[in-house]
């Protein structure tokens, strides 16, 4: 199963890229994992950023892949109830998973739709690149969890 972590916006800042690049190559010893940058709409309407984002994404994103879109208005998990979320898409022999944080005004319905899970990291709003920095933890940190390992702790 390969992971792919998506977003929307400019290529990360320096001051957070290293530490998303370290967790991003952890998380690539159980996994193969890298992210997709896609580019942010120049629309200057918010509805039509989002329209265009969207659509972006729905041509990317694989009738199979499972697809996890990041939203404060998601569901919250355990650390623990994310590694059982990989899990079971192993089990199930999911080509890919996409865990996808949206753009600066979100995604449209259509993504929303479209989603198997809407995964919420915080019911704050955090900036991309701290979002980023969090999921890529998030997802290491799951990995350790299915290999028993000692990096999370009860």
């Amino acid at each position: 199963m390969k992971i792919q972590l998506w977003t929307i916006g400019k290529q990360q800042d320096a001051s957070t890229k290293a530490a998303v690049d370290d967790f991003t190559m952890r998380v690539n010893r159980y996994f193969p994992c890298e992210w997709k940058l896609l580019p942010p709409s120049k629309a200057s309407d918010p509805a039509l950023i989002k329209k265009a984002e969207s659509q972006t994404v729905l041509q990317s994103v694989q009738k199979d892949d499972y697809l996890v879109l990041l939203d404060e208005r998601g569901k919250n998990i355990s650390s623990p109830e994310l590694a059982s979320l990989l899990q079971q898409r192993a089990n199930e022999s999911r080509k890919q998973v996409i865990f996808l944080i949206g753009g600066a005004y979100g995604v449209d319905a259509a993504v929303r739709e479209r989603a198997d899970f809407t995964w919420s990291l915080s019911k704050l709003v955090f900036p991309h690149q701290v979002a980023r920095l969090v999921l890529a933890e998030q997802v290491y940190r799951a990995c350790t969890i299915l290999r028993n390992e000692k990096y999370h702790h009860d």
